[in-house]
């Protein structure tokens, strides 16, 4: 008798833009394999359970995946869909990134408060609160507007775009990913994109990834088949960069990257990729371009790991290790107040 095909669970958080990406990438496997059965699973992570506290705080690092990771490696689910940003540069043994689909629009963008006249940055008045959880985002943005005021605001988007629309809310505008904003219909709220050189958005940002267990070889065929090589190469080489840097997604670096591909070859490219660090009040910032030819995900990876040491070579690591001394004072006065951290 023919055996049956194998069932396979996608999971991710239980937030409304983590289910639509997962109810995506599923659709996109199912139309490619309908001889397969896929379901999918939600759960809380705890990014979501701590909501008070800001992530520059909380440190970053599997802040969105580990209950994920336990469960998959329980053999409860069999692969998680992230958005690649949110994932560590460094996996726990036993898992890997086995799939990267194709990056949506990366840049950052711009939301004022409903019925708000301001069209940019540049007109808001001086002193207007802008809401973001992002350091990396403050720390750039600071540097070009100084005389603005950024303020932590959490919670997942509708929850975000309620606090800035709320009559008594503090809040002037609010900046958030560009991806999720259209990815949940929202695309009519943004009121101008950011991108370069006002602000470099987050390693990977745009893009969803699959996290299988390194074992599972059936579940890796299939995320290899549903592969963007071209925005695999990209994130692999802006998060070499990242992981040199030794950070987590709470460190100010930005980057830019583009791959041109090379006509008439499958798997080659010319990869321009330029990366900033930037200090957390934006008086000092650091930045560096390399482009090159790439023929493998290796190379590229070579290429972000090469960047970062070129941009700790020029006083990035003065700006990491200033902010490491800042983050350890901020835990200590928080424990010391008996503050959850």
């Amino acid at each position: 008798m023919a055996s049956t095909p194998r069932k396979f669970t996608l999971a991710s958080r239980a937030s409304q833009l983590a289910q639509v990406q997962t109810d995506s990438v599923r659709d996109t496997l199912a139309a490619l394999h309908p001889e397969i059965e896929f379901a999918t699973s939600f759960m809380t992570t705890g990014g979501d359970h701590n909501q008070s506290q800001a992530l520059y705080l909380l440190g970053g690092k599997a802040l969105w995946t580990k209950e994920l990771e336990v469960a998959m490696q329980e053999g409860v689910v069999d692969m998680l869909v992230h958005c690649l940003k949110d994932v560590p540069t460094s996996l726990p043994p036993g898992c890997e990134i086995a799939g990267v689909l194709e990056r949506a629009d990366p840049l950052d963008c711009l939301v004022v408060r409903k019925d708000a006249p301001w069209k940019s940055l540049e007109e808001l008045p001086d002193g207007s609160v802008v809401g973001t959880s992002s350091v990396r985002r403050v720390a750039q943005l600071k540097r070009r507007f100084p005389k603005l005021v950024f303020k932590d605001v959490r919670g997942n988007l509708n929850t975000r775009l309620a606090k800035l629309d709320a009559p008594d809310g503090p809040y002037a505008a609010i900046v958030l990913a560009k991806a999720g904003m259209v990815r949940l219909g929202w695309g009519p709220r943004i009121t101008a994109e950011l991108g370069p050189p006002t602000l470099m958005y987050a390693v990977s940002q745009g893009a969803l990834a699959i996290e299988i267990r390194a074992d599972d070889e059936a579940a890796r065929k299939l995320c290899r088949s549903i592969t963007h090589w071209q925005t695999e190469w990209s994130c692999y080489a802006e998060r070499a960069c990242l992981r040199v840097l030794e950070g987590g997604c709470s460190v100010p670096v930005g980057v830019h990257t583009t791959l041109v591909e090379a006509e008439g070859d499958v798997r080659k490219g010319r990869l321009e990729i330029v990366g900033c660090i930037t200090a957390l009040e934006g008086e000092t910032h650091v930045e560096h371009r390399i482009e090159a030819d790439v023929h493998s995900v290796e190379e590229a990876e070579a290429i972000g790991a090469r960047l970062a040491k070129v941009l700790i070579e020029t006083g990035g690591r003065a700006i990491l290790d200033d902010i490491t001394t800042d983050r350890d004072r901020k835990i200590q006065l928080a424990k010391d107040n008996n503050e959850q951290v």
